[in-house]
C-alpha cells in the first residue's frame, strides 16, 4: 500500500505546492516529478515553494498566476501573505 500523499503540486507548472497535513522543517516531500525539502513548518492547507521563486516573479498555482513574490523564495519555504502579493493587489483590485 502506498504511503499517504502529505502535499499537492496540482499543475507540474505550478511553483507551490499545498501541504495536506501539517508538515515539519526538515521533512522532505515527494511530488509528482521532483522532492522538496522544507524550510519550516507548513501548516494544513498552506503553500509552499517547489522551486526558486524570483523576485516580482508570479507565482504559479492551478498552472496560473496568483500573485508576484515581494522576495526571493527558496525551494521548501513557507509562501504566504509574508512573501507574496495576492493577484487581486496586482491588479489593483484591493
Amino acid at each position: 500500500m502506498p504511503a499517504p500523499r502529505t502535499a499537492i503540486q496540482l499543475d507540474l507548472r505550478d511553483s507551490v505546492a499545498t501541504a495536506l497535513v501539517p508538515l515539519a522543517a526538515g521533512t522532505t516531500v515527494a511530488l509528482e516529478v521532483a522532492s522538496v525539502t522544507l524550510a519550516a513548518d507548513i501548516p494544513r492547507g498552506h503553500k509552499f515553494a517547489v522551486r526558486a521563486i524570483a523576485k516580482d516573479e508570479p507565482v504559479l498555482k492551478y498552472g496560473q498566476p496568483i500573485g508576484r513574490a515581494t522576495r526571493p523564495i527558496a525551494p521548501g519555504e513557507h509562501v504566504h501573505v509574508h512573501n507574496v502579493e495576492s493577484q487581486r493587489a496586482v491588479r489593483g483590485e484591493g
